[in-house]
């Protein structure tokens, strides 16, 4: 069965291969299971400025990004707004549905033109009551993600900060920036203050982290543009 995305998709834009029966979440299902998930999945496209949820709205839906990128954004206590992370085509977003009773914790807003594969929490739970052993895999692929999470945490917790914030600047240049004779350039603003969520460091810290990585060549800046040099996210890709 082709990809039923393909009918609302323009021939500019670049859509991800992945189909919703593929992520990671549902691993390990048979062909019949992975084909219901994908008849059974809602598709909705989205202009930019637009929101797939906002912060502290019940968590109704999961959903793939099929193609488009979408910001996550979270306001503070005190009413500052900050970008925790960019997602892209062949991403998965709102797995705090699976939980009993949540909310969104961020914002999803769609910066480009935005096509999203996924589902209700009611259609869901049909669709589990009709293939029981999708809800049965998706526990087992939490639960292996979970573990892979918590390994992850630990060794950003003994890692220095250099290291987590180049470890940050790679991933984003590896899923958003551009190759070029130079590098790879990320052509979108990420502030100190964003970085610094990101890494769990003060925007002061970050700034000196930054100028390390500066004068050691690992980062470069080309305008208002952070140039990744081409064989760190190169390695980057590679690791496990």
């Amino acid at each position: 069965m082709g990809c039923l995305c393909e009918k609302l998709a323009k021939s500019q834009h670049h859509m991800s291969p992945m189909c919703i029966g593929n992520l990671w979440l549902f691993e390990n299902l048979a062909p019949s299971e992975q084909e219901a998930l994908a008849v059974a999945a809602n598709r909705k496209t989205m202009a930019p400025g637009q929101a797939l949820f906002h912060q502290g709205d019940p968590a109704t839906s999961i959903m793939l990004i099929k193609f488009g990128r979408v910001k996550l954004s979270k306001v503070m206590e005190d009413g500052t707004e900050i970008t925790l992370d960019y997602r892209k085509s062949g991403d998965f977003l709102g797995e705090n549905m699976l939980s009993e009773r949540q909310n969104y914790p961020v914002s999803a807003w769609c910066m480009e033109n935005t096509l999203s594969c996924g589902f209700t929490k009611e259609k869901f739970e049909a669709l589990v009551l009709k293939h029981p052993n999708i809800g049965l895999q998706v526990i087992r692929n939490l639960s292996k993600r979970i573990s892979l999470l918590s390994d992850h945490v630990g060794s950003l917790a003994s890692s220095s900060l250099e290291q987590r914030l180049h470890s940050v600047l790679t991933n984003v240049a590896r899923e958003h920036g551009e190759k070029g004779k130079e590098g790879y350039t990320i052509r979108f603003p990420l502030t100190h203050e964003d970085l610094g969520f990101l890494v769990g460091a003060h925007r002061v810290s970050v700034t000196r982290a930054m100028k390390s990585l500066k004068e050691a060549g690992k980062v470069a800046v080309a305008g208002a543009n952070l140039v990744l040099r081409t064989e760190d996210v190169t390695f980057a890709t590679d690791r496990p």
